[in-house]
């Protein structure tokens, strides 16, 4: 069974053939309870979205601020597996046909088997994996088996990346680059800032053909305009999540991120 980045890479270019930026969204599996997390992704889909990453909640996460650890702590005081992120991509994909992506520390995926790892979600229907730990100099063996199930290997640059850092770094990976607007944790901002148009700007001096895709501090849709107005990609964690937290039940948190999607879609289509 083939994984899915062709249907990431043909979405993401159909985006830019729209003039506009594609819009990411992010959602722990699991949270608030798997079946939960499935119905969110659905909203955030039906109401704009383009591409879904849905996190494998990790008990010491170094990148996600204190909205995502407190909605991975919920997660695995539920008793989230592997299986059940395997599940949720499968489901979520099957009900939208649209690109799904895991996000993970790279310890769960070492435990659990590569080779293992790589087949359950290629057959989940997933189109990749971003792996914000791993390093390029370390990511061979994940790399091999991700490209034999057709899967993308998305890693993550940051501002503090030197410019070799980034040619290495785009040569190896594959689907898109995640590039984290500012030094930090996850996390909404008041300003997203001229760093992550920096960093935009040297990721794509690299020569690379993939996609520049922006996270960390986006929350409503005039930073999602900021954003789009030099990003392939707008990716939206932390303020969806905080919206489930708020929410009194889990309706009215599904009509809460399906609003915020809708608000964020329209965002990526107004541009400074």
């Amino acid at each position: 069974m083939s994984g899915n980045i062709q249907l990431l890479t043909d979405t993401l270019a159909a985006a830019k053939a729209e003039g506009r930026s594609a819009l990411i969204a992010y959602l722990p599996a699991g949270f608030p309870t798997v079946d939960g997390g499935i119905e969110a992704i659905k909203a955030v889909f039906d109401g704009g979205a383009d591409v879904v990453e849905v996190g494998l909640p990790h008990s010491d996460p170094v990148l996600d601020g204190p909205v995502i650890q407190t909605a991975d702590d919920i997660a695995l005081r539920g008793g989230v597996r592997i299986a059940d992120v395997m599940r949720t991509v499968r489901e979520a994909h099957e009900a939208t046909g649209k690109p799904v992506l895991v996000m993970t520390y790279w310890n769960p995926i070492d435990r659990y088997g590569v080779a293992r790892f790589t087949a359950e979600l290629a057959e989940a229907g997933g189109a990749g994996c971003i792996l914000p730990d791993l390093p390029v100099q370390e990511s061979a063996l994940w790399r091999e088996h991700a490209a034999k199930h057709d899967l993308a290997t998305v890693f993550v640059v940051a501002p503090s990346s030197r410019d070799a850092r980034l040619a290495e770094i785009t040569a190896a990976g594959s689907g898109f680059v995640y590039a984290a607007s500012l030094m930090g944790v996850t996390g909404t901002r008041e300003s997203v800032g001229a760093q992550a148009q920096d960093l935009v700007e040297r990721t794509r001096a690299t020569g690379t053909d993939l996609p520049v895709c922006v996270g960390l501090g986006v929350s409503d849709s005039t930073q999602a305009a900021e954003v789009a107005g030099f990003a392939d990609g707008v990716i939206v964690g932390s303020a969806f999540v905080k919206r489930i937290l708020e929410a009194p039940n889990h309706p009215t948190a599904l009509t809460a991120i399906h609003k915020l999607a809708t608000e964020l879609s329209q965002g990526v289509r107004k541009q400074p």
